[in-house]
């Protein structure tokens, strides 16, 4: 009871029920067709249907990726984030010493030399947040 005097007294606001609605507006409850609706948004929300750009050919090497420049990258991190896929906190990467910098550097480099992204690196998390009325 005492939530909804909360609630009522707009001190707190009713929590999400997790659903959502399809297309058509039908009100979606099931957690399997809910998860694949969020997959059908996002596959059209970041759909391109631009078409391919031409690779250039040629030498478009610039300079390698510097020491001190991840190093910088790193220490700009703010720290008490979330963690991504890898759950590596910023704090543990604040940790690294000279060798885990130069690893880090070394897989930069081959990243920009080689313009290739691995897919581990292309992973992400989508956190659904509800909106505000």
């Amino acid at each position: 009871m005492y939530r909804n005097v909360e609630e009522l007294m707009g001190k707190k606001k009713a929590s999400s029920t997790g659903c959502l609605k399809a297309k058509n507006g039908e009100i979606l409850m099931e957690k399997d067709k809910t998860l694949e609706r969020w997959s059908e948004y996002i596959k059209e929300l970041f759909d391109d249907e631009r078409k391919e750009i031409e690779v250039m050919k040629g030498n478009f090497a610039g300079p390698p990726i510097l020491k001190d420049e991840v190093r910088t990258a790193i220490w700009k991190m703010k720290n008490g984030k979330a963690t991504g896929p890898d759950n590596i906190a910023a704090e543990q990467i604040k940790a690294l010493d000279k060798f885990g910098i130069n690893k880090i550097t070394e897989l930069l480099d081959e990243i920009y030399e080689t313009g290739e992204i691995p897919k581990d690196m292309l992973k992400s998390i989508f956190i659904a947040l509800p909106k505000k009325d």
